[in-house]
């Protein structure tokens, strides 16, 4: 079989000889074009992927950023809730844990996260007069397990020979965030966002 650009070359010298060669300048042309729009759906195939994975990045790092935010600002709630003395005429009584720990709920679920994810990373802290400050217990069922530390003593929060350094409260947790990632090694990891936020008491 005769290739088809041979065949029309052919069929020109016959026709009409003297427009043969402007006709070979336009196949010419032709072939050019064919082999760059084949290097242009090449260079796509090789750049559409790599785009496509920064903007994944861009939104999943981003969103981790949101949620690291979120949190923090939960447990700034919950903190200066615990620290502000709740009615002056009624002997000023603090809030108990589970009450700090709605505060961290409530907060969480303003911005559509889970509170039951929270965990707890236990430990314990320097305590105000001497020993240690443990984690209070939350009691209350579907409250977020966040750590609530009473009678912390804050560090930093008084010059040498000033006395008394001041006391306040912590509150502590972590929350999981997992990223989605696929063909990379963040692909389904799922790492620990912590945040920690201590108030001097208003006493």
């Amino acid at each position: 079989m005769i290739p088809i650009e041979r065949f029309a070359r052919m069929k020109c010298k016959r026709a009409r000889p003297r427009a043969c060669g402007s006709d070979q300048n336009a196949w010419s042309r032709l072939r050019l074009l064919a082999g760059t729009a084949a290097s242009e759906i090449a260079e796509a195939a090789l750049v559409f992927p790599i785009f496509f994975m920064l903007l994944l990045g861009i939104y999943w790092f981003g969103r981790a950023f949101n949620t690291y935010a979120t949190i923090n600002h939960a447990a700034r709630q919950a903190a200066r809730a615990a620290v502000a003395q709740s009615c002056a005429t009624c002997g000023n009584a603090s809030l108990t844990p589970d009450q700090i720990a709605d505060q961290v709920k409530q907060a969480l679920q303003a911005s559509s996260l889970d509170p039951l994810q929270v965990i707890n990373p236990g430990g314990t802290r320097p305590a105000c007069g001497g020993g240690t400050a443990s984690c209070a217990t939350i009691v209350g069922a579907g409250e977020p397990n966040v750590c609530v530390r009473f009678n912390v003593k804050l560090p930093n929060s008084s010059p040498a020979n000033s006395g008394a350094p001041a006391c306040g409260v912590s509150v502590e947790y972590q929350y999981p965030y997992q990223f989605s990632l696929p063909f990379t090694s963040l692909n389904m990891q799922r790492i620990l966002l912590n945040t920690g936020v201590q108030m001097a008491g208003e006493y």
